[in-house]
């Protein structure tokens, strides 16, 4: 049986939570998609178990369908409002659940690697001030996937802080081969940052690109940018699905 988080949960370390909701308006009913013979949150579940440095995985939901999905499995899941954002979700889930860190990971990264779960784990604990959380992101090498508009590209400064994310092709190769950097769905947040984030408005550039990482730019905060290895693939679509079910069988994943 799944357990139910309450407000008095002992403080744990570091802990992942996978926001799942339901209306995802490109691909509705996305987390009960079935990848192999398993939900599609069930995967990313399993690929943050293999992590090193987590204390504890919960899913975060506002949807029936979803808890009774994880009952049914036995995982750990925290009933939500409804919110705009899985990073909001997170957040309410930070005000229940007391712990150092806070790991985000999108519940539609079923190949998500377990090292760069740790890896940005391990960089939350070396932030600078002013720095409010990390990112992680890795190169992309598929021109395919540069123009996708469901693969979200990022450009850093000199100090891989994140300088803007666009589902465009950034940036432009006028007059040179760039390198295309993929943002991965992997945050790691303080308590603190998270309570920041619910509070700050969303901007023009958040709204418009629907990007949430893009909240803290907007206001002048840092987002400091992980480099990790990551060959997997997000499912934003049914096609992504598919592919994700081809992806499965060749690496022969549970």
């Amino acid at each position: 049986m799944a357990a139910t988080a309450s407000p008095r949960t002992p403080a744990r370390r570091n802990i992942a939570v996978i926001p799942c909701r339901w209306g995802a308006s490109r691909f509705p009913g996305k987390p009960l998609a079935q990848l192999g013979n398993r939900p599609l949150f069930w995967h990313v579940h399993q690929r943050c178990l293999e992590a090193k440095r987590l204390d504890s995985v919960v899913v975060a939901t506002d949807d029936e369908r979803i808890e009774e999905a994880c009952r049914d499995l036995g995982i750990e899941c925290m009933r939500t409002g409804e919110h705009p954002t899985g990073t909001d979700r997170v957040a309410e889930c930070a005000q229940r659940l007391s712990a150092d860190a806070y790991i985000n990971v999108q519940g539609d990264e079923p190949f998500i690697s377990p090292a760069a779960i740790d890896a940005v784990s391990a960089a939350l604990e070396r932030l600078e001030p002013g720095t409010l959380a990390v990112n992680a992101y890795a190169e992309l090498d598929d021109a395919g996937a540069v123009l996708d508009h469901n693969v979200v590209k990022v450009v850093v400064d000199a100090d891989r802080n994140a300088l803007m994310f666009s589902r465009q092709p950034i940036p432009y190769p006028r007059n040179a081969r760039p390198k295309y950097l993929r943002q991965l769905g992997l945050y790691g947040l303080t308590g603190t940052a998270l309570s920041l984030f619910r509070q700050l408005p969303h901007g023009p550039l958040e709204r418009t690109e629907g990007v949430e990482m893009l909240r803290f730019l907007e206001h002048g905060h840092r987002v400091k940018m992980h480099p990790v290895v990551d060959d997997g693939l997000a499912v934003d679509t049914p096609e992504d699905l598919a592919r994700a079910s081809r992806f499965l069988r060749s690496r022969q994943l549970p």
